[in-house]
């Protein structure tokens, strides 16, 4: 397993295990492979409200972005290991756990599954796919929390 992990925010350090025990996690629940490339982009808010307008044309900042790279594809086989990329805005992650009353490492993870779940397919374009993504966040957040002490 290979995680790349970009910080280009100073506000606060998270350690490179933070990211792999939530990704091992969703992973080995979900049933896949191990054998992964994953990086995280950590960023402020004006960084993520950059990515938003380029790859989603809104242009605001949000909390977290998803790239999958895993596709259904036949002609690059030996590429079936990239997972994709998750970008965060640490920022909005600080204002975010403000906001609801808990820790930012609790956000950030909350944030993480959010992004993951996004490269494993899940979404919430429609109710029904809402819900399901939802109760898969919940599912993690619980474990994450247990197995991080958040």
């Amino acid at each position: 397993m290979n995680i790349e992990i970009q910080d280009k925010q100073h506000l606060i350090k998270l350690k490179k295990k933070f990211f792999r025990k939530i990704s091992e996690l969703i992973l080995k629940e979900e049933k896949k492979n191990l054998n992964f490339e994953l990086s995280f982009l950590l960023v402020d808010n004006q960084e993520i409200q950059k990515l938003n307008l380029t790859y989603r044309n809104i242009d605001k900042a949000t909390d977290v972005l998803a790239f999958p790279m895993l596709e259904e594809c036949d002609i690059f086989p030996s590429v079936d290991n990239l997972l994709g990329d998750i970008v965060i805005s640490i920022e909005k992650a600080i204002f975010q756990a403000e906001e609801y009353g808990h820790s930012i490492e609790k956000e950030i993870a909350m944030l993480v599954i959010h992004g993951l779940l996004h490269l494993l397919k899940y979404d919430h374009i429609e109710y029904s796919d809402e819900e399901k993504m939802k109760e898969k966040e919940r599912y993690y957040l619980e474990k994450v929390i247990k197995i991080l002490n958040l």
